[in-house]
């Protein structure tokens, strides 16, 4: 009988004892994550950025530095650009989404004062190499009107003054910002593939071919044409990975096209079946792989073109060296003369060089 006693006093113990842990490890962890009196400070509650919203009027220049280097949105007319691409247009809705996160951002809790603690919460002084983002707000006269450190844990904002040690978690959200590439509005030409009835090439070399096809055929349908209406195709695959390149435009940066050295490469002009041309000539720089293009349609509208055209017109857009590629292949690794006659071919006309 006391053996069993001890046994269930044991148990009652041991059971005791995991309840007691369980608890102590709630606690602590309630602690750590939520907010205490010691949390409390003058500053919650109120704008990160005083009188932002008085002053978001005449925001002319806002600085984003990071770790990797800065980069400047400017606001010129109606419009905001990014100056280190030359002044070129930047997507509306994510500047919207800044100053309006910018206008709402408020001190949370008080987190921590030490230094060495900052990079836990992605506030790290990024001009020093940290893991934070440094926001600098400029007028029209140039006076800078607001600056903080911010920085995401966790799904969670953080924030600090810039000239401070002391984090506070942040009260609203900021739009992604270690990046300047996500501002760049670069989607400027929206075709189907199913649209595209001709594509028109000219290689480095000079070599030329002109491919068409036939409304409602399918991607590797494209044939070689007049004058070129003899030539074997020497990768069906080749032919319609070019053919249908436009379709699948991707800049990943853009420049002004009045920076681009020497002549273009290659030549690639894409016709649809309802008139819209888009001449692209193809540029390898020192610094990457380059296009440029001009939209042509007929008609008196030519709302296409002109949209493409107010976009791309005076600008260099970069390409991976993968897609650029597509643009620019060696025609004789898509068409190649007949064997019987190769020999005996004139120069085939090419009036459409780079």
């Amino acid at each position: 009988m006391s053996r069993r006693l001890d046994r269930q006093r044991a148990r009652i113990v041991q059971r005791l004892s995991l309840v007691a842990a369980g608890a102590w490890i709630l606690f602590i962890l309630f602690s750590m994550f939520s907010p205490s009196a010691s949390d409390s400070s003058p500053r919650t509650g109120h704008p990160v950025l005083k009188n932002f919203s008085a002053i978001k009027g005449e925001i002319a220049r806002i600085r984003v530095t990071t770790s990797d280097g800065a980069y400047n949105l400017l606001r010129q007319a109606d419009q905001w650009v990014l100056a280190e691409t030359g002044g070129y247009p930047v997507r509306s809705d994510r500047v919207t989404t800044l100053i309006d996160g910018l206008e709402t951002l408020s001190w949370g809790e008080r987190r921590t004062a030490d230094p060495a603690r900052l990079s836990y919460l992605g506030l790290g002084d990024p001009r020093d190499g940290g893991n934070g983002v440094l926001v600098e707000v400029f007028a029209r006269d140039g006076a800078r009107t607001g600056e903080v450190i911010t920085g995401r844990r966790g799904g969670q904002t953080y924030a600090r003054a810039a000239d401070e040690t002391v984090a506070f978690r942040a009260r609203g959200t900021l739009p992604p910002l270690h990046t300047r590439e996500p501002w760049l509005d670069l989607d400027i030409i929206d075709i189907d593939a199913s649209t595209v009835s001709a594509v028109r090439l000219t290689d480095r070399s000079g070599a030329a071919t002109y491919l068409t096809r036939t409304p409602g055929s399918g991607p590797r349908s494209f044939r070689p044409a007049p004058p070129y209406q003899d030539d074997v195709v020497a990768s069906a695959l080749g032919v319609s990975t070019t053919a249908l390149a436009i379709t699948r435009l991707a800049p990943v940066n853009v420049k002004p096209a009045s920076e681009l050295a020497g002549r273009a490469t290659s030549r690639h002009i894409t016709e649809t079946f309802d008139g819209l041309e888009i001449d692209l000539r193809a540029w390898r720089q020192e610094d990457g792989f380059w296009v440029t293009l001009r939209a042509i349609e007929a008609g008196e509208g030519a709302r296409r073109a002109r949209t493409i055209n107010e976009r791309a017109d005076g600008w260099a857009f970069e390409l991976s060296q993968f897609d650029w590629q597509e643009f620019a292949p060696d025609i004789s690794s898509l068409v190649r003369p007949p064997a019987a006659t190769n020999e005996m071919q004139p120069p085939r006309p090419s009036d459409f060089q780079p």
